[in-house]
This record gives C-alpha cells, structure tokens and sequence, in this order.
C-alpha cells in the first residue's frame, strides 16, 4: 500500500474520537449540575429568585423586638403588629421597620427610642413615645447616626419625645409625611426641636405636621437641603438655619410661632411661597443672609414685624406680600445691596422702618412696589405712579429715636414739619423711596393664605 494515501485514515479517526469525548464529557456534566429530578435549566431561575426574596419578621405586642432585628438579613422587612411594644431598638443594617395600624414603639424614657446607624433604613408607619429628655445626648424618637446614610422616616406619629427625629451627619436621609407632637411641659431652654440636622447634605423634610417644643426644623452646618410643605405651630421658630447654604424653603405653612422663617449666618438660599400668619414676633428674619432668593412668601398678621432684615447682603426679595403688622418691614445694621421689586406692603402701620442716611431705591427696571397708603395717580395708565413714595419722612427718626415723642404724634409742631417737609423735598432724610411705586399688587394671596 502507498503511504502517501494511507496517512489522513488515521488523523480522521482521532478527529471523530475526540468529538465523540467532547460530546460524552458534556452530557456527563449536565448530568451531573442537574437536580434529582432533572429539567436543571427550569429550576435555576426560581432558586435565583429564591436567593434574591427578602424575609418578612411580624412581631407581636410583648414579643422582644431587639432579638429580631439582630437576626434580620439585610433587606428584610419587620412588621409590628397593632399594640404596644418595648423599645429602644437599635437597627445597623439595611431593614425596613413597618408598624402596622394601632402599632405603638414605647421606650423607657431614657435615650433615644429608635437609632439608625446602617444605611437605607426605612422606618414607617408608627406611634413613637417616650425618648428621654437628655439634650446633649439628642434623645430622639428616630436618632439617625452618622453612619447612616438614606434613611426614610415616613408617616410615622412621633409623640411626646424631646426631639422627634435627629439626623446626625445622615446624608441624603428623608423625613416625610410624619406628625410630629413635640413636649409642652418643658422649659423653652429645655425643648427639643420636631426634626434637627446636622452635617447631613441632600437631607429633606417635606410634608410634615409638627407643633409644641422648641423650633419645628433645626438646621446647623449642612447644604443642599429642602424643606417643602410642612405645617407649624406653637413653636419658638418655624424653621431656624444657622451656616447652610445652597438649599430650599419652599410651601412651609407657619401659624402662631415667635417667629416663622429664621434664616441667620446662611447662602444662596430659595425661600420660596411660604405662608406665615399670626406669628408673635416676625414672620421673615435675615440675619446674615446673603445672596438669596426671597420670592412669593406672605406674612399676615405678625405681632411686631412682618420681616426684619440685618447685616444682609445682595439679597433678591421679589413679589413677597407684608400684610397687616405694626412695622412691615424692617432693615437695619448694614443691610446693602438688596434687590426689592413686586412686594406688597398693605395695611401696617409703618410700611418700612430704615434708619439711615444712604439713599436707597427700591426699584428694579422701572417697577416698584405695591404700598397700601400712597395717595398716587397714574395718568399715563402704565400701572407705575407718577409720583415717587416715601415710606418715611423726618418725624419718623425723630420718633424711632425717641419713642416718648409720639405723645406729641398729633400735635401742630409734627404737623407744621409734616406740612413743610412734603413742600420742601429737600427736608427729606436719607432713606428708602420707591422711585416706580406700582398702583396695584401684582398678585394677591388667596384666602387660604389667611387662614
């Protein structure tokens, strides 16, 4: 036999020879993967499934809570059954504790009753009371550590505890849609506040009812925070910043507090349509506010000023509504630069108190205020008055400089200075004129705004 011909039978038999091996080997290990009772492939996915399910723990009134939560699996879910159960609990990793209807976490009143310190913790849906009343130790209805970050505080009732929920340095934490009843029977020096953060950047607070205790929101040293669309009432401050900047105060409702929005040491701030009426002392406070937005808020009723203004700078206050207070607003030590345009000042009883000698135009691009008291025509029909307003004239100091004066309010001598300073513009003192006073307020609030 030729051996030239006889060379490739033997390479094709070890070709075939190892496809059948492959073939074997293969059948062996899809025997092997598969389960007893084969169709491996069919049963992969719902033990996947299995893995990826998160556990459900009920706990019942008397059962303890702590064990539980140790035993938990990140991403489980413990639901409390209607009743009253033992705190404190301490939760330190991702888990949802989930109250049903009538359910009642009650600690010792001592601490705090529930502390977050894991990340995306979620606590929802239950009466919270008796925290202790340790300032310094933040005792809290919800303490959320600095550990923590994304927590969810959410349709929670948080009852009679110092502070209702205390985000300590817990970024990006969420606080929404709880009622939050603070203390009544402490000193004001003594209170907590309904929600505290500190050092907690993308926190937010929105949809809350919060009343008694010391102030509503309590903000120190954080950024870009919102807070929208929260009620307050009974309350030494609605809302009170200190060092926090870039951040959002939008739709918050203030009721019969010392003061609505106290916003101090604070920038690029928007504090936008917020509603304060019958508040004690003012409805708006900058102090040291600078470079914000202050647009849409209505002030009725305050007891002394509907706004006070100082040491703010290079503010923007547009289309704001003062309303109905002794003094409506009030800017003093170093105020400049501010942009004061579309405002309503109706019915106070001194629209603006300015002590100073500058000259202060409170006019942007050709459009002024709206003032309640200025006798003006407008005989071009342009819907600017064709004379300019001011506020205040000499009298004004003579009297906010002693205020003994005003017995002799309405006495011939104020008269006859009246009489010549309004023929003589000369006399005029330093101070705020609107250079385009309008003859109509751009918009007016609507009646819920009033209640």
């Amino acid at each position: 036999m030729d051996r030239s011909s006889s060379t490739p039978v033997p390479a094709a038999l070890a070709r075939r020879a190892f496809a059948c091996a492959g073939v074997f080997l293969a059948c062996i290990g899809a025997a092997l993967a598969a389960p007893a009772g084969g169709h491996g492939a069919a049963h992969a996915a719902p033990a996947g499934e299995r893995a990826a399910r998160h556990a459900e723990h009920r706990v019942e009134p008397g059962q303890p809570l702590q064990p539980v939560v140790d035993s938990a699996q990140p991403g489980d879910t413990i639901r409390l059954a209607a009743g009253r159960h033992a705190g404190p609990v301490r939760i330190d990793r991702t888990l949802a504790l989930v109250g049903e209807p009538g359910a009642v976490l009650v600690g010792t009143g001592r601490g705090s009753v529930v502390t977050v310190a894991g990340d995306d913790v979620r606590i929802e849906g239950l009466e919270i009371t008796g925290s202790g009343r340790d300032l310094p130790a933040m005792d809290s209805a919800v303490l959320v550590t600095r550990e923590a970050r994304r927590a969810r505080v959410r349709g929670n009732r948080l009852v009679g505890n110092l502070f209702g929920v205390y985000l300590h340095g817990a970024a990006d934490s969420a606080v929404e849609r709880n009622e939050i009843v603070g203390r009544s029977d402490l000193r004001l020096s003594e209170a907590g506040n309904g929600v505290s953060i500190w050092n907690a950047p993308g926190a937010k607070v929105i949809g809350n009812t919060i009343r008694n205790g010391r102030d509503g929101i309590f903000v120190k040293t954080s950024r870009d925070n919102t807070f929208a669309d929260n009620t307050f009432s009974g309350l030494r401050f609605a809302i009170h910043y200190m060092y926090t900047h870039d951040s959002r105060i939008v739709g918050n409702r203030s009721h019969g507090n010392h003061v609505g929005w106290a916003i101090m040491y604070s920038d690029r701030l928007e504090i936008r349509d917020n509603v304060s009426v019958d508040d004690r002392d003012h409805g708006l406070l900058l102090h040291s506010t600078n470079l914000s937005t202050v647009v849409g808020n209505v002030v009725r009723n305050g007891r002394e000023k509907c706004a006070f203004v100082y040491n703010a700078t290079r503010n923007e206050l547009r289309e704001n509504w003062f309303e109905g207070c002794p003094i409506g607003i009030h800017f003093t030590g170093g105020s400049a630069d501010n942009t004061m345009t579309g405002n309503a000042f109706v019915a106070n009883r001194t629209q603006v108190k300015y002590v100073g000698t500058r000259y202060i135009d409170w006019a942007e691009g050709g459009r002024g205020n709206y003032w309640s008291d200025n006798p003006a025509f407008d005989l071009d029909g342009d819907g600017i008055a064709d004379r300019p307003y001011r506020p205040n004239d000499v009298m004004d100091e003579v009297l906010w400089t002693l205020p003994a004066a005003k017995a002799l309010l309405n006495s011939p001598a104020v008269q006859m200075v009246r009489w010549a300073q309004a023929r003589f513009p000369a006399l005029y003192p330093g101070g705020v004129f609107d250079s385009a006073p309008l003859m109509r307020p751009l918009r007016v609030p609507d009646d819920e705004a009033a209640r």
